[in-house]
C-alpha cells in the first residue's frame, strides 16, 4: 500500500485544494493520503478561518484518509519550521512513502 502525504492548512479547503489531493494521489499511484493540517492558528500565528475539526470534515469528506495536527510551535512559525514540522510529523507516523506540497515558487 501506498501512502502520500500532504502538507496544508486548508483554510478552507477548496477546489484547488480537492485538485492538488487528486492530483497527488494520480501522480504518486497512492492508495491512500494523510494530511498534516494546522490547528486553530496558521503560519505567523493567524487564526484559522474555519475551526480546524470543520477544516478535518472538509478534508475527510474530500478524500483524504487521515489527518494529522501540525503543533501548534511550528503551525505558527516560518515556511522553514512549519515544513520541517509537517515532515517531522509524517516521518513519526511512520507509513507515508512520498510527500505532495504546494510550492510558490514550482521549482522545489
Amino acid at each position: 500500500m501506498r501512502i502520500v502525504g500532504l502538507i496544508t492548512e486548508y483554510n478552507p479547503f477548496h477546489n484547488g485544494h480537492l485538485h492538488h489531493l487528486q492530483e497527488s494521489l494520480r501522480v504518486t499511484g497512492a492508495d491512500a493520503g494523510v494530511a498534516v493540517m494546522s490547528g486553530h492558528f496558521l503560519q505567523r500565528g493567524e487564526p484559522a478561518l474555519v475551526d480546524k475539526w470543520v477544516r478535518t470534515k472538509m478534508a475527510l469528506d474530500a478524500g483524504v484518509d487521515l489527518v494529522l495536527e501540525l503543533p501548534f510551535p511550528f503551525a505558527c512559525n516560518s515556511a522553514p519550521y512549519f515544513a520541517m514540522g509537517a515532515v517531522q510529523t509524517l516521518n513519526a507516523f511512520g507509513v507515508v512513502d512520498t510527500l505532495c506540497f504546494g510550492s510558490e515558487s514550482g521549482e522545489v
